[in-house]
């Protein structure tokens, strides 16, 4: 049997196998415009830091793409959806629904699975949100979110406050003035609580069930991330377990996957396989 010269190099011990790293899967949906308040939001953790006591302060921050206005700026312990979810749930109680979100890929807003969704970005698409994800390394395309997060970095951690809750007051403190006190050149020299408005969609009491057309194919999605297609299972994501997904046919064997509008990916039947 006769082995490459890699083979040979593999079995002497000098090339050792590198480990696949999944990545998020790329965004290719447009993203929305900024040309009216809550049309488009972004939020970030960006840029965690140490208070004075040791302890590690994550800062969440959400802000109006048009008016700039700062909604939430809140110090949480660590980026999970447990504790990111009710910081959102305020917010949209307060000002209404966006029509999307946009962010980086970490966590808690995308994950390495299908179509980039996590528990978080289900939730928005439940709400009727549509869950922007910028490009990897491509941090100027939420540019106006990236200034505004150095200038609260600059002004409320640099040195931090002695523990979270003087950290909180800090933030909240640059939120109040950031809002109502700087005019932004951007906004002709107005300042953000003077160009925003309330969103008209109020969060609801309990998400509305996702439906989908009557020409559409709909599959429980199973509490392992699994459906059931021709007798066989296949695996989607354990995000969207316990919801449905609609299949619309598209070609010979080839079904668009869709959860509620979000779009997932292709089924190939044939081959029993997702395509991007």
């Amino acid at each position: 049997m006769r082995y490459s010269g890699n083979e040979i190099l593999k079995r002497l011990g000098y090339v050792r196998e590198r480990k696949y790293r999944h990545h998020t899967p790329p965004y290719t949906v447009p993203f929305l415009g900024c040309d009216q308040p809550n049309v488009t939001w972004s939020a970030d953790y960006k840029g965690q830091f140490r208070t004075g006591n040791g302890r590690l302060c994550y800062p969440l921050t959400i802000t109006d793409n048009c008016s700039r206005y700062l909604l939430g700026c809140c110090g949480l312990t660590r980026p999970t959806f447990e504790q990111t979810k009710p910081r959102f749930e305020w917010v949209f109680r307060q000002y209404g629904l966006p029509d999307a979100i946009r962010t980086d890929n970490g966590v808690p807003f995308a994950s390495v699975g299908l179509a980039g969704l996590s528990k978080l970005s289900v939730w928005f698409i439940q709400l009727g949100i549509k869950p922007e994800r910028i490009v990897a390394g491509r941090p100027e395309q939420n540019g106006r979110h990236e200034r505004m997060h150095r200038t609260l970095k600059a002004e409320t951690a640099t040195p931090p406050k002695g523990n979270m809750p003087a950290q909180q007051k800090a933030f909240n403190r640059f939120q109040g003035e950031y809002n109502n006190e700087r005019p932004h050149e951007a906004l002709g020299q107005k300042t953000p609580v003077s160009v925003y408005r309330p969103s008209p969609h109020p969060f609801p009491m309990k998400p509305p069930r996702v439906q989908y057309d009557t020409n559409t194919k709909v599959r429980y999605v199973h509490p392992n991330g699994c459906i059931k297609w021709n007798g066989e299972m296949i695996y989607l994501s354990q995000s969207i377990a316990g919801e449905t997904v609609g299949f619309h046919e598209i070609g010979d064997g080839l079904w668009a996957m869709a959860y509620s509008f979000h779009p997932l990916g292709i089924l190939d039947e044939k081959r029993m396989k997702i395509q991007p």
